[in-house]
């Protein structure tokens, strides 16, 4: 008679026990970070369950940074945790439904587009009234608004992945008889993972860039700011406090290179055994960290528990194999399921739509036409400051991507740049330009580079990290150098990485407009024609305004689906059907 579940774990876990060695210093160490950890998230948790503050009194004290980094960090981690489960399930839904693909695709194109102040007065006041009570509303409205800069380029990222396996892996998939789970566990996700932590490196970076915004929001006479850094930058930017700005910048620096170290580092070490060889040569990373992980008796005593738990959960169902008839099955649920919830989908998008239409009744032709003149004018700038990008992240995208020493020196200091608030950082270009006479109308496109360029950066870099070894020794057996190697061997290679980079560099360039286009500093206005500063005014604005904002959103998003679906989209075909590794 089988032993029940229980006694099978404790079993196990005695076995690993009874064979334990002697603890080392590293698990010392270990369990003092952890503990560390824990009175961490206690602090948290403290600050998100207390009693909701009409204002709160950012204390511009160095002493206080430390908390106000932890909450910061604590609000990125999370967003980010939202953003990969919902890349997981909308890159997978719009992958591989191609009905749904028409509608989430698009759909896309309008989320990445929306800036963050054209929804987050309704958030706010949504999440506060929801947590009259509680610091909870804010600390989620201020996720959510770090998550809607972190999501898309991740989500764009695995959706082209999983369009773009190569045909041998499905043939193997088909094979072997796998079902959408363990095709996706040991074929599609490992496919994905190199681009997908390159982006997720590019995207908790791209949450930074409105920090300041989502944790010092002001909504005309109400407060809504949070302690963190952003705020705390915030504040020093408002009383012209620069020992305060400076520490700030030592704080998020700090910050950006311990998790780099800490988190990015690692994983991109882990990720390498995901490459896709046939053979040849190439030289291994590694991370001092996960040295020292490895080394831990605990955490191998915790692994080896973990994985026997899993064998003695799993040994009863190992008697069964799935037959194609069991396939069709769940693939004819599988549709329903999708139809379902893409009816839902397309109901809340109509109910929208209508309630939209609503609010934006009172708009007048004339102001109708002012915001077709000014979304033409910011196309120009976000096609300028791509086309600026690519020229030097392209080369150094290369560089970093195909040598594991230069990665290994760079990979640090462009995750601090790359992760840098950009917007910290307008005050002084902008004092810049006005000291060399140019106006904002073209400085814009400076400023929004500044937030944009990343994004093709780390999409080359995953592309080129994603070259097997056999073509580039082709490539040198072959002597294949400069220009000739670059035009045959890697741009078509890193092609469709580079398109996704366009696409997420774009639609970050339009969220960036509304802080490159109206800018304040030391009390004067700088403004120039562009959706950005309408979105940006109306904003400020109050309710009143909010016909006029949300017909702004509106111009942009649509604008931005029209350019995706005829230019884009091209490149994405151009991309699966000339340059890319399945033929």
């Amino acid at each position: 008679m089988p032993q029940p579940f229980y006694r099978r774990i404790w079993g196990e876990a005695a076995a690993l026990v009874d064979h334990s060695r002697r603890l080392r210093w590293v698990d010392l160490l270990f369990v003092v970070g952890l503990t560390g950890l824990v009175f961490g998230l206690m602090s948290v948790a403290r600050e998100w369950t207390g009693l909701h503050r009409t204002a709160v009194e950012i204390d511009l004290s160095p002493w206080a940074l430390p908390g106000y980094t932890l909450y910061s960090l604590t609000r990125g981690i999370l967003a980010y945790g939202i953003s990969l489960a919902f890349t997981l399930t909308y890159g997978y839904w719009a992958a591989k439904d191609a009905r749904a693909e028409r509608v989430l695709v698009p759909l896309l194109d309008i989320l990445q587009s929306i800036p963050v102040l054209g929804f987050m007065p309704g958030l706010i006041l949504s999440m506060v009234a929801l947590f009259p009570n509680s610091n909870i509303g804010l600390e989620l409205a201020s996720v959510i608004m770090i998550f809607t800069g972190q999501a898309w380029n991740m989500t764009f990222s695995y959706y082209h992945s999983l369009r773009s396996v190569p045909l041998d892996m499905r043939e193997v998939s088909t094979v072997y008889r796998f079902g959408w789970w363990r095709r996706l566990k040991w074929v599609e996700l490992p496919y994905a993972t190199m681009g997908l932590v390159w982006n997720s490196m590019m995207s908790m970076a791209g949450g930074w860039f409105f920090l300041t915004v989502s944790e010092a929001f002001r909504l005309g006479d109400l407060d809504f700011r949070l302690p963190g850094i952003g705020s705390y930058m915030s504040v020093a930017i408002e009383k012209a406090d620069k020992t305060a700005m400076a520490m700030a910048v030592v704080a998020m620096t700090a910050m950006i290179v311990l998790v780099d170290q800490l988190l990015w580092r690692p994983v991109v070490v882990w990720a390498q055994k995901f490459r896709i060889e046939e053979g040849g040569h190439q030289e291994a990373m590694s991370s001092w960290f996960l040295n020292f992980l490895k080394r831990s008796q605990l955490l191998t005593w915790l692994g080896a528990l973990l994985r026997r738990l899993r064998d003695a959960a799993e040994r009863p169902r190992h008697t069964e194999v799935a037959f194609p008839a069991v396939q069709r099955t769940q693939t004819r649920g599988s549709a329903r399921l999708s139809l379902l919830l893409l009816g839902l989908l397309m109901g809340l998008l109509v109910f929208g739509s209508w309630k939209l239409l609503v609010l934006m009744a009172g708009v007048t032709l004339r102001q109708w036409g002012g915001l077709l003149l000014a979304a033409f004018c910011t196309l120009g700038r976000v096609l300028a400051s791509t086309a600026l990008g690519t020229l030097w992240a392209l080369p150094a995208g290369l560089a970093i991507g195909l040598s594991p020493r230069i990665s290994r020196i760079l990979q640090p200091v462009i995750q601090v740049v790359a992760s840098f608030p950009a917007p910290m950082l307008f005050p002084l270009v902008i004092a810049g330009l006005d000291l060399i006479g140019v106006s904002l109308g073209f400085g814009s496109i400076l400023l929004m580079l500044l937030g944009t360029q990343w994004y093709i950066l780390f999409n080359v870099i995953a592309g080129a990290m994603a070259i097997p070894a056999d073509l580039k020794e082709a490539a040198r057996s072959y002597r294949l150098t400069g220009w000739r190697r670059f035009r045959i061997l890697l741009l078509p290679a890193v092609f469709p990485f580079l398109v996704t980079g366009w696409v997420t560099a774009a639609g970050g360039a339009w969220n960036a407009s509304i802080v490159a286009e109206y800018v304040i500093y030391k009390g004067q206005k700088y403004q120039t024609i562009g959706l950005g500063a309408e979105i940006n005014q109306a904003a400020a604005g109050g309710k009143s305004q909010y016909p006029l904002l949300a017909a702004s959103v509106l111009v942009m998003s649509l604008l931005v689906v029209v350019f995706n679906r005829t230019v884009w989209r091209r490149c994405y075909n151009l991309a699966e059907e000339r340059f890319t590794l399945n033929k």
